[in-house]
């Protein structure tokens, strides 16, 4: 069974920082493409950073410079630091798995407020 559980959503002020985490089980991790998506109320999930099994990543225009993924093969973990936060990088984020199929995480909020 795939799991994907993502950790480390909050409030916090804007120009903050989080650091959010999907841990994964049931997937050949170090094989997969890992990325994290950002649905913010009333509008259509977005892709915000993925990673690649060879290493390589992708920003939105919008996060790039300010957030970073990353993964840890051997806790079969991706991350997203995110730094300088603006109110609207309010969303709930998704942690996504791909290879041949697709598998979400169920979503943690993030709330960009003073």
């Amino acid at each position: 069974q795939v799991q994907l559980v993502e950790s480390g959503g909050g409030l916090v002020q804007p120009g903050g920082s989080l650091r959010l985490s999907c841990a994964t089980s049931g997937i050949t991790f170090d094989m997969f493409t890992m990325g994290w998506y950002r649905q913010a109320p009333g509008k259509q999930r977005e892709l915000v950073a993925s990673i690649s099994s060879g290493g390589s990543t992708n920003y939105a225009r919008s996060v790039k410079g300010r957030f970073t993924i990353s993964n840890d093969n051997a806790k079969n973990t991706v991350y997203l630091q995110m730094n300088s936060l603006k109110p609207e990088d309010t969303a709930v984020y998704y942690c996504n798995a791909y290879r041949r199929g697709t598998y979400w995480g169920k979503g943690t909020l993030v709330t960009v407020s003073s």
